[in-house]
């Protein structure tokens, strides 16, 4: 079958192209905005696309697979609803092509579903299961962000972003998991929702589509969580245990049943995505001792504070930061690694949410760990930044923010975007 995706370097919907060629149709594809790690993956795989919506780029296809980042009004979009061509999400047609029959671990929560997804998909195929996997991130232990195998296993970063122009339904909400992870839950997405009851309505209704004898797994003491599943519960639940995180020479460690991880990681936020993955692998019979192997062994997932750049006395991170709360574990969790030496914080406001203003005050909170803040000024915001940051941590182009950072001598630059930043990168090394 000839497929075209609409959409197709975003983490999702080029992760389904890796699985659609893998079932042996001809994929091809069209995006906006086409930049690392995706569009590495895509060329390796040698899956063609090309860039921007025109209509007349689109060729012969059997099936339109329409990303959700697409509208109406997109003249792609408009061209298969006037010539009545077959399409349908991405998230449908995983659910019915690939999940149908398969015993599916989904990793859903508003930050570290990426993260939690690899480290558990990492831990089944140390522990010999084979298992398929879709993730919004390239995994290092595997260089790719999908796969498909002949096994019973599927593992899902479980999105609660909604599914498509004609369908407005969290992607979740297909996936129909057996073993479920909710991470945490907290307001985000503010394009799409109105307020956290929204969110926390969709996440009920992916947890009435896990069986009797599922498992879902969260965190202790978790308001958001704990009030959506007093809305009604038909499956077992398992709250994570409370685990001391000790500091390493080489990251941190942590005991689980008697068994110890002791990993290059940093932070409370991955010994929890740890602990998620480690009991969400037991479920399926992965021994506790076994997941802690090989958690040990585990190199992490791309854009996760990875290095990027190093010399003797500064190194450059990537961190795919779309949240406050993230923002913050993340940097604390630096903090403690490298004591006082400078952090410094360089960050583009890219989510809707992000640019919206709704975590104005959290924003500045989660900063505080850093010595230095250099913010680029996102453009449309809907709020006053200047009330919030002075002049001197606000700068309106990558290259001002390049020329600052060209005098540091010493300390840990995190640079914290979920987009492309302008290429920053290849503009700082050139200059560090």
């Amino acid at each position: 079958m000839r497929i075209h995706i609409l959409g197709i370097a975003g983490t999702f919907m080029g992760s389904l192209a890796l699985i659609a060629k893998q079932l042996g149709h001809q994929v091809t594809g069209q995006d906006q905005g086409v930049y690392p790690p995706m569009s590495t993956q895509l060329d390796e795989q040698k899956i063609t696309y090309t860039k921007g919506y025109k209509a007349i780029d689109m060729p012969k296809a059997d099936l339109f697979i329409i990303g959700n980042a697409l509208s109406r009004g997109n003249e792609c979009v408009e061209e298969i609803l006037s010539k009545q061509y077959h399409y349908t999400s991405g998230a449908q047609w995983l659910s019915e092509q690939v999940l149908r029959n398969k015993w599916v671990l989904a990793i859903s929560g508003t930050h570290g579903k990426t993260t939690t997804a690899s480290m558990l998909a990492w831990i089944l195929d140390y522990a010999g299961y084979n298992p398929s996997f879709l993730i919004g991130g390239v995994v290092e232990d595997f260089g790719v962000s999908s796969q498909l195998t002949d096994s019973n296993f599927f593992v899902i970063e479980a999105d609660e972003y909604d599914t498509a122009f004609f369908d407005k339904r969290s992607k979740f909400v297909h996936y129909h998991p057996k073993t479920l992870v909710i991470n945490n839950l907290e307001f985000d997405h503010s394009d799409i929702f109105d307020s956290l009851k929204d969110i926390q309505k969709q996440f009920h209704h992916l947890i009435r589509t896990v069986p009797n004898e599922g498992l879902i797994i969260h965190p202790a003491s978790h308001q958001a969580i704990d009030d959506v599943l007093k809305q009604g519960l038909w499956s077992a639940d398992q709250v994570l245990p409370v685990e001391q995180l000790t500091p390493t020479k080489i990251g941190s460690s942590f005991k689980v049943d008697g068994s110890r991880v002791d990993w290059h990681l940093l932070g409370e936020h991955n010994m929890q995505n740890g602990l998620s993955a480690i009991y969400a692998a037991h479920h399926v019979g992965v021994p506790i001792d076994v997941a802690c192997k090989a958690l040990n062994q585990f190199k992490g997932v791309k854009r996760r504070l990875e290095i990027k750049h190093q010399t003797e006395h500064i190194t450059l991170y990537d961190d795919f930061a779309h949240h406050p709360s993230a923002i913050q574990t993340t940097l604390k969790g630096l903090r403690t690694k490298v004591g006082s030496d400078p952090i410094v914080a360089i960050l583009e406001l890219r989510s809707n949410t992000m640019k919206s203003g709704v975590h104005q005050q959290s924003l500045v909170d989660a900063l505080t760990t850093a010595d230095r803040v250099l913010i680029l000024r996102p453009a449309n915001q809907d709020w006053n930044i200047e009330e919030l940051f002075d002049q001197s941590v606000l700068f309106n182009s990558v290259d001002e923010i390049v020329k600052t950072l060209s005098h540091v001598q010493k300390g840990h630059l995190v640079v914290m975007s979920n987009g492309s930043f302008d290429d920053i990168f290849k503009k700082l090394i050139k200059h560090l």
